[in-house]
């Protein structure tokens, strides 16, 4: 594993602002946003050998036509590409793409590998009917549908837990979605800029105690899209490629209720093996791009990955240390609760601005001095953990 530290970079990224976008078509954004990570690499389209289209929700068809090469037939890649796979594990599509593409790399099958991902959450679906398949994705059909469990209520009862074993305050969890909306508020490609405060957040209604309106995500249109190259290439096109340096995972169940004990646990080995392929340590890390959808998983995934000790991610948050200016600035796009849910899409764009950061290209809310950047994928509930490390130097 050791072997392929620093062996691939990411050298171009391209994302589409999230919202609700009905005039703009599912395959107009894949295009956009692939076209954008080909400028910003500086490479000629036909140096793109292998296209990963990460799955869609909203439109079964659309999905299908990413398939059977739609995006190689509309960038014009044909009889210059030699692969086009689509790549679908939820949330965790990014980091499996990701690896996908540096193994194909590293193996010297291909020379540019484009991952895209395009969504319609927004206005693709009834938004009834999208917030209902939503609310039963990764549940038993036979143990968990037919007695009214939905992932709203998993999110309750982990919530709830996570307060009961820690102390945290309902509080400090409301101080999550305030700094990603501060963090929003500098991003122009995110959904919810206005800048909400934590009496705010404990001022909406319970929705799933103690679950909250506005510690909710919102389903959007989106699109983002990046290029993995070998890191001999990285170097010929820039003097800033985030040349990544470690990734690590976990598989553990399909249903929450039917996964073998505390499964979140798995999610510190993942982290152990994705710093001891890149070398350094959690004091290390710059800035971490946590994967969210709910306040109090970002709090989990911090402790477990070892930024925090357990029970501490709530304070680090109220006291503003993952907010603009804080020491260890937190999930820098906003996240799924202020970019907005696009679907597999919110782990892309969390690895997109991981990239972002390392390369510098962050504008209005780049870190200074990133060296070293975290981020975290996962799908269904807690199916997998995913952790990757970029930095732009090896």
């Amino acid at each position: 594993m050791e072997s392929i530290r620093g062996k691939t970079a990411i050298v171009g990224i391209g994302e589409v602002p999230t919202g609700i976008y009905p005039e703009r078509s599912f395959v107009e954004q894949a295009v956009a946003v692939s076209e954008m990570a080909i400028l910003d690499a500086g490479i000629s389209k036909d140096e793109i050998d292998t296209v990963i289209p990460v799955l869609a929700v909203a439109n079964p068809i659309d999905n299908a036509n990413m398939v059977c090469s739609w995006m190689v037939e509309e960038m014009g890649l044909g009889g210059s590409c030699k692969a086009n796979f689509v790549c679908g594990s939820g949330g965790s599509s990014s980091s499996n793409s990701l690896k996908a593409a540096m193994g194909l790399i590293c193996a010297g099958l291909s020379r540019a590998v484009l991952v895209v991902h395009s969504d319609r959450l927004g206005t693709g679906l009834d938004m009834g009917a999208a917030i209902a398949q939503f609310a039963v994705v990764s549940m038993s059909q036979e143990y968990e549908i037919p007695f009214g469990f939905s992932q709203l209520a998993l999110a309750g009862f982990l919530q709830q837990r996570y307060m009961y074993d820690t102390g945290t305050t309902e509080r400090q969890i409301a101080s999550v979605v305030e700094t990603l909306r501060k963090w929003a508020a500098l991003n122009p490609n995110a959904m919810l800029r206005d800048l909400r405060t934590a009496d705010d957040v404990l001022a909406s209604k319970v929705i799933s105690s103690p679950v909250r309106k506005r510690m909710m995500n919102k389903l959007a249109d989106g699109a983002s899209a990046f290029i993995v190259t070998s890191a001999e290439r990285a170097r010929e096109l820039t003097d800033r490629p985030a040349y990544i340096l470690g990734v690590g995972s976990r598989c553990t169940n399909f249903t929450a209720t039917e996964g073998q004990g505390d499964f979140y646990k798995t999610w510190t080995p993942a982290a152990d093996d994705a710093f001891a392929m890149a070398g350094i340590g959690r004091e290390d890390i710059d800035v971490a791009e946590l994967y969210d959808a709910f306040p109090t998983f970002i709090l989990i995934s911090m402790e477990l990955v070892g930024l925090c000790g357990k029970g501490e991610a709530g304070r680090f948050f109220e006291e503003g240390h993952a907010a603009p200016g804080g020491r260890l600035p937190v999930t820098t796009n906003g996240g799924m609760m202020a970019q907005g849910h696009t679907g597999a899409g919110g782990g892309v764009a969390v690895l997109v601005e991981a990239a972002r950061q390392v390369m510098g290209k962050a504008g209005e809310r780049q870190v200074a001095d990133v060296k070293y950047a975290l981020d975290t994928a996962s799908g269904g509930i807690g199916m997998d953990f995913h952790v990757g490390i970029l930095g732009n130097e090896v």
